[in-house]
């Protein structure tokens, strides 16, 4: 996946919000809650999305190859793709949905509401 397809992907959820920041970083919010980010930081040629997730997602993916817990984030469940190979397109879509649920999930009901969520 590319940062443009991760871009379009993210904008096609409901209620969320993009910005660009931390030395050209595309984050992903619901409410104002980060649920994904593709930065431009660390080693390697691809991008290196990093995504918030269950507490077995966590667990699961910190043991495939190329999946690490994010730096900073990770006592928050969040991991990040070393690789671009670490993971198909197809299961990242199936994350990204997932991270932006359970960030979602812990907006109040007004918020949500607000959202249209």
């Amino acid at each position: 996946m590319t940062r443009a397809e991760f871009d379009t992907y993210c904008g096609s959820l409901k209620g969320v919000a993009h910005v660009v920041q931390w030395g050209n970083a595309s984050v992903w919010k619901i409410g104002g809650k980060i649920f994904a980010i593709c930065p431009n930081w660390g080693e390697g040629d691809g991008p290196m999305f990093t995504f918030k997730c269950s507490d077995l997602a966590f667990n699961v993916l910190c043991d495939q190859p190329g999946i690490k817990p994010a730096k900073y984030l990770a006592r928050a469940k969040w991991v990040q793709l070393e690789t671009p190979e670490a993971m198909s397109d197809a299961n990242l879509k199936l994350h990204f949905q997932a991270a932006y649920e359970i960030v979602a999930a812990k907006l109040t009901k007004a918020k949500r509401a607000e959202l249209g969520i």
